[in-house]
Parts: C-alpha cells; structure tokens; sequence
C-alpha cells in the first residue's frame, strides 16, 4: 500500500479550504484517509496553517509521499530540517541537544522574519492611508479655496451691484400743478 500525504478540498466555491492528510494513494481525493495530520487555510494572509508536527514527521519518516504543495507545507513548518538533524542524529554528527538547538534557531530566525514581514505590511498600510489622507485634504482644500472665491465674487457683484444703484439718481417726476 502506497501511503501519501496530500490535501483533502473542504470549503464552498471559491473559497478551498484543506485538511492534510495520509491516505492510500488509491483512494479518492476527498475520501478515505488514514490519518488527519493538520489544516491548510490559503484565503488567509499569510496562509494559516495548522499541523500535527510530530505525526507530520513520522509520517514522512516511514515513507509516506507528499504531494508538491504538501511538500512545500511541510518544508516551511520544518518537517524535513527536523528529519535531517534526526538523520544526523543516528550517524553520530551530534547528539539530541544539539539537533533540537539548531532546529529552534531556524523556527525562532523564522519567527522573527514573519513578524518583520508582517511589521513592514502593516506599515506600509498605515503609510498609504496617511499619503490617502492627506490627498484628500489637498483636494478639500482646493474645494474650499474655490468655494472662497465664488463666494467673494459673489459678495463683490452684489457690492457693485449695489453701488451702481446708489450712483444712479433715481429720477424725479415733476408734480402735476
């Protein structure tokens, strides 16, 4: 029996939603499945991903195949670093400790890099909405400089209107005798 790792389609219409999965190769895609391993939610930024780590590990340690897009999954949560310090572990290179060290460096410089990366969109963010902002005020600004002008041409044709009628005298009809 060929066991892979692959995704099981959850979810409505344009919006997949997985679960990872081992299965028999020859079972259906969304159907009989040995064991539920995580969930995989790409309609979030970044992608959640939710995974059973140390049955994930021991699935590809007795040979399970994962699909490209599971490989690349398990890849960045560090399945596979953590099944190549294990390797090391068994010829000797260095013990336990050490292989545990190396694989919380890599998970905590990890970390670090997605909460900058998260850091930075969050700024840039905030940045497009002060540079919206304050391109709203300039054309505001515009408006009520146009409205200050119509307002004061108005005032200065009601002014001259005005004054015309006051130079104009108003003409006497003689009185009849």
């Amino acid at each position: 029996m060929a066991t892979r790792i692959r995704l099981q389609r959850h979810g409505r219409k344009n919006y997949a939603f997985y679960s990872i999965v081992a299965a028999d190769s020859r079972a259906p895609r969304d159907g009989r499945f040995i064991e539920k391993i995580g969930t995989y939610n790409p309609n979030t930024n970044p992608s959640t991903i939710d995974l059973k780590f140390d049955r994930a590990l021991y699935w590809v340690e007795v040979g399970a195949e994962p699909t490209d897009t599971v490989r690349s999954i398990l890849s960045k949560e560090g399945v596979y670093l953590m099944k190549h310090l294990k390797g090391g572990v068994k010829k000797g290179a260095f013990d336990e400790a050490a292989a545990q060290a190396k694989f919380d460096a890599w998970k905590a410089d990890k970390q670090s890099k997605l909460t900058a990366t998260l850091n930075k969109k969050a700024a840039d963010k905030k940045a497009q909405a002060a540079e919206r902002l304050a391109a709203e005020r300039k054309v505001n600004e515009e408006i009520a400089k146009k409205v200050a002008e119509k307002k004061a041409a108005a005032v200065a044709a009601a002014a001259a209107a005005e004054a015309s009628a006051e130079e104009t005298p108003a003409e006497e009809t003689p009185a009849e005798a």
